[in-house]
């Protein structure tokens, strides 16, 4: 496994405990709880006074109660999975490998949902797959997966981040190592929980290419972004009020002053609109936004 960062990754598993603590805290220690449908408060702190934790830029956050509503999974089946448990720094992972490529093959990691590794995220995996890459979706979440808002939100709350980093790099690793890929070129891809993750891992991987951000937790300080080498692509919605649009600027500022390449996407829709197993599903968004990602992709690892 290559050397990463320890200092600069120790302070900011710090900052991202603190963040995702507050995701999913925010609003419980005394003040009301707003509804899920209830516009988000402006953010009026700038990003330049925001210093090491995540949480300044998340003025939008919603209460335990909000931030559920905003995840309802349905009952509809995924496709069968056409991949390949391994298992990586001791923990399970899934493979989907392209049909007829031989290595070396551009790889991504594929970071979960607050759900977990569930046959959604494998479905998605496969998607990848099909697109010429070689995906491995992480398990952060130790095998479990949640049925309902409550298991995701003690699953989200649970989970060690410096374990978490650790698994993610393993992945990365796998990819470059496996002989049957043996990636020159990789990239990382998350959805909320799994966006703040692959956010993290761009700060701490110098060897990444491409990082995709589907409205996952934000850092807002340029000086934390700056070790970024890879392009980022982020994803969001104007109707998010976890990931609200006052934060989405003060990242896309941030990102520029810290000189970081990167183009960020809105649409018209809600947190988790990409998702179709979600009650949000916005089915013209999410293809738009796919079709970009895959773009992005192509350019980035596959050309």
């Amino acid at each position: 496994m290559r050397f990463v960062r320890l200092d600069g990754f120790l302070r900011s598993a710090r900052a991202l405990a603190v963040g995702l603590s507050v995701f999913a805290l925010a609003a419980c220690g005394g003040a009301p709880s707003p509804d899920a449908e209830s516009p988000a408060p402006a953010n009026t702190t700038p990003a330049t006074t925001q210093t090491t934790s995540p949480a300044e830029g998340m003025l939008g956050t919603l209460s335990e109660e909000g931030f559920k509503a905003l995840h309802q999974l349905k009952a509809e089946k995924a496709p069968a999975p056409r991949g390949e448990r391994v298992t990586i720094d001791g923990t399970s992972a899934y493979l989907s490998l392209p049909k007829g490529k031989t290595a070396p093959v551009p790889g991504l990691v594929v970071i979960h949902e607050w759900w977990g590794l569930n046959e959604h995220i494998q479905h998605w995996t496969d998607r990848l797959a099909e697109d010429g890459y070689a995906a491995i979706a992480v398990d952060l979440y130790g095998g479990k997966t949640a049925q309902n808002p409550d298991e995701a939100m003690a699953m989200m709350k649970a989970v060690d981040n410096k374990k978490a980093m650790a698994t993610v790099v393993a992945a990365h690793d796998f990819l470059e190592k496996d002989p049957r890929i043996q990636a020159k070129r990789t990239g990382v891809i998350g959805w909320c929980f799994g966006g703040a993750w692959s956010l993290q891992f761009a700060m701490h991987e110098p060897d990444l290419d491409a990082s995709v951000i589907y409205y996952g937790h934000l850092v807002t300080d340029p000086a934390e972004l700056k070790p970024i080498k890879a392009e980022i692509l982020g994803i969001f919605g104007n109707k998010d009020q976890a990931i609200p649009p006052e934060t989405v600027n003060a990242f896309d500022a941030a990102l520029t002053q810290a000189g970081v390449t990167h183009t960020i996407y809105r649409y018209d829709a809600q947190h988790g609109f990409a998702n179709p197993s979600g009650q949000r599903y916005d089915e013209k968004s999410a293809a738009d936004a796919w079709d970009k990602v895959r773009a992005f992709l192509r350019r980035k690892l596959a050309e």
